[in-house]
Protein backbone atom coordinates (compact mmCIF):
# COMPACT_ATOMS: atom_id res chain seq x y z
CA UNK A 1 0.00 0.00 0.00
CA UNK A 2 1.63 2.96 -0.71
CA UNK A 3 1.63 5.92 1.50
CA UNK A 4 0.13 9.71 0.66
CA UNK A 5 2.70 12.24 0.25
CA UNK A 6 2.10 15.46 1.53
CA UNK A 7 1.38 18.21 -0.64
CA UNK A 8 4.32 20.26 -1.50
CA UNK A 9 3.64 23.68 0.06
CA UNK A 10 3.08 26.54 -2.23
CA UNK A 11 4.51 29.76 -2.56
CA UNK A 12 2.22 31.65 -0.53
CA UNK A 13 2.50 28.67 1.88
CA UNK A 14 6.33 29.05 2.11
CA UNK A 15 6.25 32.87 2.52
CA UNK A 16 3.56 32.70 4.98
CA UNK A 17 6.25 30.61 7.37
CA UNK A 18 9.14 33.11 6.17
CA UNK A 19 6.68 36.11 7.81
CA UNK A 20 6.41 34.15 10.49
CA UNK A 21 10.02 34.16 11.80
CA UNK A 22 10.61 36.47 14.64
CA UNK A 23 13.60 38.54 13.48
CA UNK A 24 16.72 38.85 15.81
CA UNK A 25 17.68 42.43 14.58
CA UNK A 26 16.50 45.16 17.41
CA UNK A 27 14.38 47.86 15.94
CA UNK A 28 15.73 51.59 15.98
CA UNK A 29 14.07 54.36 17.60
CA UNK A 30 13.00 56.89 15.70
CA UNK A 31 13.42 60.57 16.83
CA UNK A 32 9.74 62.59 16.54
CA UNK A 33 11.33 65.05 15.05
CA UNK A 34 13.14 62.95 12.34
CA UNK A 35 9.83 61.51 11.99
CA UNK A 36 7.61 64.74 11.52
CA UNK A 37 10.41 66.26 8.99
CA UNK A 38 9.87 62.87 6.83
CA UNK A 39 6.08 63.26 7.24
CA UNK A 40 6.53 66.70 6.17
CA UNK A 41 8.24 65.88 2.85
CA UNK A 42 5.96 63.42 2.02
CA UNK A 43 2.65 64.41 2.19
CA UNK A 44 1.01 61.05 0.74
CA UNK A 45 2.01 59.49 4.13
CA UNK A 46 1.19 62.18 6.58
CA UNK A 47 -2.30 61.96 5.08
CA UNK A 48 -2.08 58.59 6.35
CA UNK A 49 -4.42 57.71 9.53
CA UNK A 50 -2.94 57.83 13.12
CA UNK A 51 -2.84 54.03 13.43
CA UNK A 52 -1.39 53.54 9.82
CA UNK A 53 1.24 56.14 10.28
CA UNK A 54 2.35 54.40 14.29
CA UNK A 55 2.29 51.21 12.01
CA UNK A 56 4.64 53.01 9.19
CA UNK A 57 6.82 54.00 12.11
CA UNK A 58 7.01 50.35 13.74
CA UNK A 59 7.85 49.18 10.36
CA UNK A 60 10.50 51.44 9.75
CA UNK A 61 12.68 50.74 12.91
CA UNK A 62 12.76 47.22 11.89
CA UNK A 63 13.80 47.80 8.84
CA UNK A 64 16.40 50.48 9.60
CA UNK A 65 17.95 47.56 12.04
CA UNK A 66 17.43 45.30 8.94
CA UNK A 67 18.89 46.97 6.27
CA UNK A 68 22.50 48.54 5.44
CA UNK A 69 22.70 51.58 3.88
CA UNK A 70 25.79 53.02 1.86
CA UNK A 71 26.34 55.87 -0.28
CA UNK A 72 28.20 55.77 -3.67
CA UNK A 73 30.74 58.03 -5.51
CA UNK A 74 31.02 59.68 -2.09
CA UNK A 75 28.08 60.89 -0.53
CA UNK A 76 27.09 60.88 2.90
CA UNK A 77 23.83 58.76 3.84
CA UNK A 78 22.22 60.58 6.82
CA UNK A 79 19.22 59.07 9.24
CA UNK A 80 16.73 61.50 7.63
CA UNK A 81 17.97 59.89 3.96
CA UNK A 82 17.97 56.24 5.40
CA UNK A 83 14.46 56.81 7.30
CA UNK A 84 13.13 58.66 3.60
CA UNK A 85 13.64 55.78 1.92
CA UNK A 86 11.99 53.15 4.86
CA UNK A 87 9.13 55.24 5.25
CA UNK A 88 8.62 54.42 1.54
CA UNK A 89 9.90 50.69 0.86
CA UNK A 90 7.48 49.68 3.83
CA UNK A 91 4.60 51.56 2.83
CA UNK A 92 3.64 48.54 0.52
CA UNK A 93 3.36 46.29 3.77
CA UNK A 94 1.45 48.13 6.17
CA UNK A 95 -1.45 45.93 6.06
CA UNK A 96 0.73 42.57 4.94
CA UNK A 97 1.40 41.17 8.20
CA UNK A 98 -0.09 37.75 8.78
CA UNK A 99 -3.26 37.78 10.60
CA UNK A 100 -2.44 41.38 12.02
CA UNK A 101 -5.25 42.78 13.95
CA UNK A 102 -3.01 46.31 13.59
CA UNK A 103 -1.05 48.58 10.72
CA UNK A 104 2.50 47.68 10.74
CA UNK A 105 3.28 44.06 11.74
CA UNK A 106 7.22 43.67 11.52
CA UNK A 107 6.72 39.95 10.24
CA UNK A 108 5.84 41.27 6.73
CA UNK A 109 9.56 43.06 6.46
CA UNK A 110 10.31 39.06 5.16
CA UNK A 111 9.23 40.33 1.91
CA UNK A 112 12.85 41.79 1.75
CA UNK A 113 14.88 39.07 3.27
CA UNK A 114 16.39 38.31 0.43
CA UNK A 115 18.88 41.75 0.57
CA UNK A 116 20.26 43.69 3.12
CA UNK A 117 22.01 46.41 1.13
CA UNK A 118 20.59 50.01 0.10
CA UNK A 119 22.65 52.13 -2.20
CA UNK A 120 22.01 55.85 -2.60
CA UNK A 121 23.22 57.40 -5.84
CA UNK A 122 24.17 61.24 -6.26
CA UNK A 123 22.45 61.66 -9.15
CA UNK A 124 21.24 58.82 -12.26
CA UNK A 125 23.68 55.65 -12.04
CA UNK A 126 25.23 54.39 -15.25
CA UNK A 127 24.41 50.71 -15.60
CA UNK A 128 25.97 48.76 -18.69
CA UNK A 129 23.91 46.47 -20.70
CA UNK A 130 24.43 43.92 -23.82
CA UNK A 131 22.20 42.25 -26.02
CA UNK A 132 23.24 39.88 -28.48
CA UNK A 133 21.28 39.73 -31.74
CA UNK A 134 19.99 36.57 -33.50
CA UNK A 135 23.45 36.81 -35.66
CA UNK A 136 25.24 36.52 -32.65
CA UNK A 137 26.50 40.32 -32.59
CA UNK A 138 27.19 41.38 -28.97
CA UNK A 139 25.53 45.40 -28.63
CA UNK A 140 27.12 47.12 -25.34
CA UNK A 141 25.86 50.32 -23.95
CA UNK A 142 25.15 52.11 -20.90
CA UNK A 143 21.93 52.98 -19.42
CA UNK A 144 21.10 55.35 -16.60
CA UNK A 145 18.72 54.28 -13.96
CA UNK A 146 17.04 56.29 -11.14
CA UNK A 147 17.07 52.88 -9.19
CA UNK A 148 17.32 49.15 -9.80
CA UNK A 149 16.22 46.14 -7.64
CA UNK A 150 18.54 43.30 -8.59
CA UNK A 151 17.69 39.72 -8.07
CA UNK A 152 18.77 38.45 -4.10
CA UNK A 153 21.01 41.45 -4.00
CA UNK A 154 21.09 45.19 -3.14
CA UNK A 155 18.42 47.96 -4.32
CA UNK A 156 19.61 50.79 -5.84
CA UNK A 157 18.55 54.41 -5.57
CA UNK A 158 18.96 57.61 -6.83
CA UNK A 159 18.93 59.75 -3.81
CA UNK A 160 17.71 62.89 -5.95
CA UNK A 161 14.67 60.88 -7.07
CA UNK A 162 14.08 59.93 -3.87
CA UNK A 163 14.30 63.51 -2.52
CA UNK A 164 11.82 64.44 -4.66
CA UNK A 165 9.08 62.20 -3.80
CA UNK A 166 6.87 64.93 -2.35
CA UNK A 167 7.11 66.77 -5.62
CA UNK A 168 6.52 63.55 -7.98
CA UNK A 169 3.70 62.51 -6.19
CA UNK A 170 1.38 64.24 -8.54
CA UNK A 171 2.35 62.32 -11.57
CA UNK A 172 2.65 58.72 -9.75
CA UNK A 173 6.41 58.72 -9.59
CA UNK A 174 7.99 57.13 -6.66
CA UNK A 175 11.25 55.51 -7.29
CA UNK A 176 11.73 53.84 -4.28
CA UNK A 177 8.08 51.97 -4.28
CA UNK A 178 8.74 50.82 -7.71
CA UNK A 179 12.15 49.46 -6.83
CA UNK A 180 10.36 47.34 -3.65
CA UNK A 181 7.42 46.29 -5.48
CA UNK A 182 10.06 44.69 -7.88
CA UNK A 183 11.31 42.88 -5.20
CA UNK A 184 7.61 41.74 -3.87
CA UNK A 185 7.64 40.31 -7.34
CA UNK A 186 10.67 38.79 -7.26
CA UNK A 187 9.95 37.07 -4.25
CA UNK A 188 8.98 33.60 -5.72
CA UNK A 189 12.20 33.35 -8.09
CA UNK A 190 10.37 35.40 -11.60
CA UNK A 191 9.97 38.79 -12.35
CA UNK A 192 6.71 37.89 -14.18
CA UNK A 193 4.59 40.90 -12.60
CA UNK A 194 2.83 38.25 -10.03
CA UNK A 195 3.93 38.16 -6.37
CA UNK A 196 3.30 35.48 -4.16
CA UNK A 197 -0.51 35.42 -3.46
CA UNK A 198 -2.51 33.79 -0.87
CA UNK A 199 -4.18 30.81 -2.76
CA UNK A 200 -8.06 32.21 -1.84
CA UNK A 201 -6.95 35.65 -3.50
CA UNK A 202 -10.54 37.18 -5.26
CA UNK A 203 -12.30 33.81 -3.69
CA UNK A 204 -9.93 31.62 -5.80
CA UNK A 205 -9.39 27.87 -4.70
CA UNK A 206 -5.74 27.57 -5.20
CA UNK A 207 -2.43 29.50 -6.09
CA UNK A 208 -2.92 28.94 -9.75
CA UNK A 209 -5.60 30.37 -9.86
CA UNK A 210 -4.92 33.09 -7.94
CA UNK A 211 -2.61 33.62 -10.09
CA UNK A 212 -4.69 33.78 -12.97
CA UNK A 213 -7.00 36.39 -11.61
CA UNK A 214 -4.50 38.53 -10.92
CA UNK A 215 -3.33 38.75 -14.52
CA UNK A 216 -6.74 38.38 -15.76
CA UNK A 217 -7.24 42.20 -14.55
CA UNK A 218 -3.50 43.45 -14.58
CA UNK A 219 -2.44 42.17 -18.29
CA UNK A 220 -5.73 43.80 -20.23
CA UNK A 221 -5.15 46.82 -18.16
CA UNK A 222 -1.27 46.93 -19.59
CA UNK A 223 -2.52 46.09 -22.92
CA UNK A 224 -4.90 48.84 -22.58
CA UNK A 225 -1.72 51.68 -21.27
CA UNK A 226 0.27 50.37 -23.83
CA UNK A 227 -2.40 51.48 -26.91
CA UNK A 228 -2.11 54.82 -25.19
CA UNK A 229 1.25 54.66 -24.83
CA UNK A 230 1.78 54.18 -28.95
CA UNK A 231 -1.20 56.56 -29.79
CA UNK A 232 0.47 59.46 -28.21
CA UNK A 233 3.74 58.46 -29.46
CA UNK A 234 2.72 58.02 -33.11
CA UNK A 235 -0.54 60.41 -33.63
CA UNK A 236 0.04 62.65 -31.37
CA UNK A 237 -3.03 61.67 -28.65
CA UNK A 238 -2.71 62.65 -25.50
CA UNK A 239 -0.26 60.99 -23.22
CA UNK A 240 -1.09 58.60 -20.77
CA UNK A 241 -1.36 60.00 -17.21
CA UNK A 242 1.25 56.86 -15.89
CA UNK A 243 4.40 56.94 -16.50
CA UNK A 244 5.28 55.54 -20.07
CA UNK A 245 7.82 53.21 -18.69
CA UNK A 246 5.06 50.90 -17.83
CA UNK A 247 5.03 49.97 -21.40
CA UNK A 248 8.37 48.02 -21.80
CA UNK A 249 7.09 44.92 -20.03
CA UNK A 250 4.06 43.53 -17.64
CA UNK A 251 6.68 43.24 -14.47
CA UNK A 252 7.38 47.04 -15.31
CA UNK A 253 3.95 48.14 -15.55
CA UNK A 254 3.31 46.36 -11.91
CA UNK A 255 5.81 48.51 -10.34
CA UNK A 256 5.05 51.79 -12.19
CA UNK A 257 1.14 51.11 -11.44
CA UNK A 258 1.94 50.11 -7.92
CA UNK A 259 4.13 53.28 -7.21
CA UNK A 260 1.44 55.55 -8.85
CA UNK A 261 -1.74 53.58 -6.48
CA UNK A 262 0.19 54.10 -3.69
CA UNK A 263 1.22 58.09 -4.00
CA UNK A 264 -1.52 59.56 -5.81
CA UNK A 265 -4.49 57.56 -4.73
CA UNK A 266 -7.44 58.99 -5.99
CA UNK A 267 -5.79 60.08 -9.58
CA UNK A 268 -4.62 56.73 -9.91
CA UNK A 269 -8.38 55.34 -9.34
CA UNK A 270 -10.01 57.85 -12.25
CA UNK A 271 -7.54 56.06 -14.44
CA UNK A 272 -7.71 52.84 -13.32
CA UNK A 273 -10.30 51.68 -11.74
CA UNK A 274 -9.97 48.16 -12.24
CA UNK A 275 -6.60 47.91 -10.95
CA UNK A 276 -7.16 50.16 -7.85
CA UNK A 277 -10.04 46.91 -6.75
CA UNK A 278 -6.98 44.71 -7.71
CA UNK A 279 -4.30 46.18 -5.66
CA UNK A 280 -6.49 46.98 -2.18
CA UNK A 281 -7.49 43.32 -2.42
CA UNK A 282 -3.64 42.18 -2.26
CA UNK A 283 -2.37 45.26 -0.33
CA UNK A 284 -5.08 45.68 2.31
CA UNK A 285 -7.03 42.67 2.36
CA UNK A 286 -10.00 42.53 4.74
CA UNK A 287 -9.11 41.51 7.95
Amino acid sequence: MNTPQPRPASLWERLRTWLGRASSAQPRPIAEALWQATLATLPFLAVLPPDEQAGLRRLCGHFLARKEFHGAHGLQVTDAMALAVAAQACLPLLHLGPGADAPGDPRALAWYDDFVGIVLHPGLALARRDFTDDDGIVHQWQEELAGEAMPGGPVMLSWPDVAAAGESAAQGYNVVIHEFIHKMDLRDGAADACPPLPPDFLGQQGARAARQAWLGVLTPAWEDFCEQVIRAERFGQAEPWLDAYGAQSLDEFLAVACEAYFVNRATFGQHFPTLLTLFDAFFRPAR
